[in-house]
């Protein structure tokens, strides 16, 4: 029988471009303060589960033993995550399989990424993530990909480039008070967004979460033991995890449909019926801006095509009626993969 599972301790490390400091050192300093914020000890972990992302952005084939030591797992029941962007969401669903299960009574998840060392751009760790017949010969790359999805997403919905643009104002000035944010702007505006740089059309500069380092942690507890290390647990309702077609080219790039077949596995396990009037806030993971429009949709919390809209009339701000990134998210926090944990 599945058991319930707790959230009883977190940890995170500022987010930016950190070349005096190894993964290692990185995986140690979310670790300790995710066991600090739990009041736990080394020796009260039963297993580890480490998330990091590409090997080439550390240069070290078979980072994750690497790491390993950092982030306290030695001589301990151990797991590496890695599937790209999503190692931030399947790494803490690896730990909670874990102590759901009962393999473990507490797991510590601890995903680490150092994007800052890969030369001369963390875009060529991606070089060769692509089919070698079909796609490679194009040289492509994640952002003119994104700017295709992006693209058709707008062509579909009639979305305007202002209506997306208000998502990357609303998180930077989100992310302003965040302790470990790296990209937070009181200031910006529309108009900044629309003037930035053009990447690859309609993909601008500031549309971007530009690549980061730093980790994160997380402490899962069961409910045989939860109550040794707190009165106060944090508890796990629901998870839900999906992938779309390996095959970007097969992909319906208008609509994240992994996104939501996840969601209505992680509804029907929490019990939720109507998301819309039963979610407080989220915290879609929003490397771009229209990301956190188009996983708006995929997570059922309105219409296709209906997430501009809400944007535009105040409602995912965080005083609106359905907060979105609260946080700042990827926009305004940073984006060091695998250490968003989301």
């Amino acid at each position: 029988m599945k058991k319930d599972v707790a959230v009883i301790g977190g940890g995170m490390t500022i987010f930016r471009r950190r070349l005096k400091e190894t993964g290692k050192e990185l995986s140690f300093l979310a670790a300790k303060q995710a066991m600090e914020d739990a009041g736990i000890q080394k020796k009260d972990i039963d297993m580890i589960v480490m998330g990091s992302a590409p090997d080439a952005f550390d240069g070290i084939h078979m980072k994750g033993e690497n790491l390993l030591d950092g982030a306290g797992g030695v001589g301990k029941p151990y797991v590496r995550v890695f599937n790209g962007g999503g190692t931030g969401v399947f790494a803490p669903i690896a730990g909670w399989w874990h102590v759901a299960s009962g393999v473990a009574d507490v797991c510590m998840v601890v995903c680490e990424e150092k994007m800052g060392s890969c030369y001369p751009h963390p875009q060529t760790a991606f070089r060769h993530i692509w089919d070698p017949v079909l796609d490679r010969p194009l040289n492509p790359n994640l952002v003119w990909l994104f700017a295709m999805e992006m693209n058709r997403y707008m062509s579909v919905y009639d979305i305007k480039k202002e209506d997306i643009a208000r998502v990357a104002v609303k998180n930077k000035r989100n992310a302003v008070g965040h302790p470990c944010a790296q990209l937070a702007d009181p200031n910006i505006t529309v108009d900044d967004v629309l003037n930035s740089e053009m990447m690859a059309w309609p993909v601008q500069r500031l549309d971007i979460s530009p690549p980061s380092d730093g980790a994160s942690a997380l402490i899962y507890c069961s409910e045989d033991v939860v109550r040794k290390y707190t009165d106060d647990p944090v508890w796990v309702s629901g998870v839900g995890y999906n992938i779309d077609s390996t095959m970007w080219t097969n992909r319906d790039l208008y609509f994240p449909r992994y996104v939501a077949h996840a969601a209505k596995m992680a509804y029907k396990m929490a019990g939720i019926i109507n998301p819309r009037k039963e979610i407080d806030f989220a915290e879609p993971y929003d490397p771009f801006d229209y990301k956190e429009l188009h996983h708006m949709e995929g997570l059922l919390l309105c219409d296709k095509g209906e997430a501009p809209n809400l944007t535009r009339e105040g409602v995912t701000q965080r005083d609106g009626d359905l907060p979105i990134c609260p946080s700042g998210g990827l926009l305004g926090v940073g984006n060091p993969i695998a250490a968003t944990m989301g």
